[in-house]
C-alpha cells in the first residue's frame, strides 16, 4: 500500500487536524507516514499545505514530486487547483466547493468549479453548509475526511478511533460532532 495525499487550504480551516487524524490511524494500520507542512502566514488566512505519504514499506522522501499524489483533499477551491501539477493522472480531488476569498482578485467561482469539473476525478461538496445543517458548523473539515476516505484508503473504523484518540481531551461532545461529520462526508462519497 503507498497513498501521497495532498492536503491543502487555508489557516484555521482544520488542514492539520486532518493530517493528525489519518496520520494516527496509519500508525495504528502498521504504515510508515512522512508529513512536511508549510504554514505560509497561516494565522493571517495565508495558504497552509502538507504532504502526507503512507506506505507499507519505507518512505524515504517527505516531499510527494510533481505528478505523484494520488490525493488532493482541499479546504478551498482554488488551493486544490494550485496543486494540481502535483496530482497523478488519475488521482482524485476531494475539495470544499465554498471558497475562502482572501485575495482582491479572487478568481470567479463558477471558473473554479468548471476548471475542477474538467479533471476526471472530483467530489466537490458544500462542506461548510452540510456542517451547519448538521449542528457540528466546527467540523466541517472531517466531512471533507469522511468524503476521502476511500480515495486514500485507510478503513473508516480505523479514521473513527483515530478521531477518538485526537479529539478524545477535548470531550465526548467534540468526539461525537466528528464522529458524526466523518458519516456526513462517508455518505457524500456514494
Amino acid at each position: 500500500m503507498k497513498t501521497d495525499i495532498i492536503l491543502c487550504g487555508v489557516g484555521g480551516q482544520g488542514i492539520l487536524s486532518i493530517a493528525t487524524i489519518i496520520g494516527e490511524a496509519a500508525i495504528k494500520e502498521n504504515l510508515n507516514i512522512k508529513q512536511a507542512e508549510v504554514h505560509g502566514m497561516s494565522q493571517r488566512g495565508g495558504d497552509v499545505q502538507s504532504n502526507l505519504r503512507l506506505s507499507s514499506a519505507p518512505i524515504h522522501s517527505d516531499l510527494i514530486p510533481l505528478g505523484a499524489a494520488d490525493v488532493i483533499i482541499s479546504m478551498e477551491p482554488m488551493e486544490a487547483l494550485r496543486y494540481l501539477p502535483f496530482l497523478k493522472k488519475d488521482g482524485w480531488i476531494i475539495t470544499s466547493s465554498t471558497p475562502f476569498v482572501n485575495i482582491p482578485n479572487y478568481p470567479d467561482i463558477e471558473v473554479i468549479k468548471a476548471d475542477l469539473e474538467k479533471i476526471g476525478n472530483v467530489i466537490l461538496l458544500d462542506i461548510e453548509q452540510q456542517a451547519k445543517d448538521a449542528g457540528i458548523p466546527r467540523s466541517a473539515n472531517i466531512i471533507l475526511l469522511g468524503a476521502a476516505q476511500k480515495a486514500i484508503g485507510i478503513d473508516y473504523e480505523k479514521l473513527e478511533d483515530a478521531i477518538r484518540r485526537v479529539f478524545g481531551r477535548k470531550g465526548e461532545a467534540v468526539v461525537e460532532a466528528n464522529i458524526k461529520a466523518l458519516a456526513i462526508g462517508r455518505e457524500a462519497q456514494k
